[in-house]
């Protein structure tokens, strides 16, 4: 449990770290500025190495809404649940930590501007409501655990699922930036706000509580619709 919570960690500080940084340091970089387009690549690219590299160790969830919706599919257990969140989360705010070293190593640098934190209403990119952002982050974790539920279905072809999973996560964040500067990740949301404050953590309840819902529904659909298996329990026992 140790590798597998220590590879947690390092993949969840390389998506926070590589993700969120190519938002505050590269997006809007000076006639060369990346925008949108190229962070979301940045964060799929994260995923993407992060599970070829540590995948053979802990799986490669860096998420904690990936890991809940590995439980509520039936193929995570419970037990581990406790020790991969908090290493996810711990990750998150070390990958925060490093990113304000270099961020405020320039001349001007404030997180007023909001250090790639997610927000909605006022602190959403493009000010869409409450209501738009829930949406937005359920619908996408969704879309965004079912991926990967079936990119690592016994059936699915070996060796192919951090591809499908990385560009999944480009994928949204090419639709939902707008909305509320994509999290699907809890962890992810919770390392930047930490160094924020303020609003951001005040807001920081939504990205866990939405996320998480988002998940749990992908894991139960895919296990009862598309597996066939009758509704029943998580498995909540150690790992074969």
């Amino acid at each position: 449990m140790f590798a597998k919570s220590a590879a947690e960690f390092l993949g969840t500080f390389w998506l926070v770290l590589g993700g969120c940084g190519s938002a505050v340091l590269a997006a809007a970089f000076p006639q060369l500025g990346i925008g949108f387009v190229g962070v979301s690549f940045a964060f799929g690219l994260t995923v993407l190495t992060g599970v070829y590299a540590l995948g053979p160790i802990s799986g490669g969830h860096f998420n904690p809404a990936v890991s809940i919706g590995l439980w509520a599919g039936g193929r995570f257990p419970a037990s581990n649940l406790l020790p991969y969140i908090v290493s996810q989360v711990i990750g998150g705010i070390a990958g925060a930590a490093v990113l304000y070293l270099i961020a405020s190593g320039k001349a001007g640098f404030s997180l007023s501007g909001g250090f790639a934190s997610n927000g909605f209403g006022a602190h959403s990119p493009g000010e869409y409501s409450m209501r738009a952002c829930a949406v937005t982050e359920m619908v996408m974790t969704f879309m965004f655990v079912t991926v990967i539920l079936g990119a690592t279905h016994k059936r699915a072809p070996v060796g192919f699922a951090g591809i499908a999973i990385g560009l999944a996560l480009t994928l949204i964040h090419l639709i939902s930036i707008p909305v509320t500067n994509t999290s699907v990740n809890p962890a992810r949301s919770t390392g930047p706000a930490v160094f924020v404050g303020g609003w951001a953590v005040s807001q920081l309840w939504f990205f866990w509580v939405f996320p998480l819902i988002g998940a749990v529904i992908a894991g139960i659909v895919y296990r009862t619709v598309f597996e066939g298996e009758p509704v029943k329990p998580p498995i909540t026992g150690r790992p074969d």
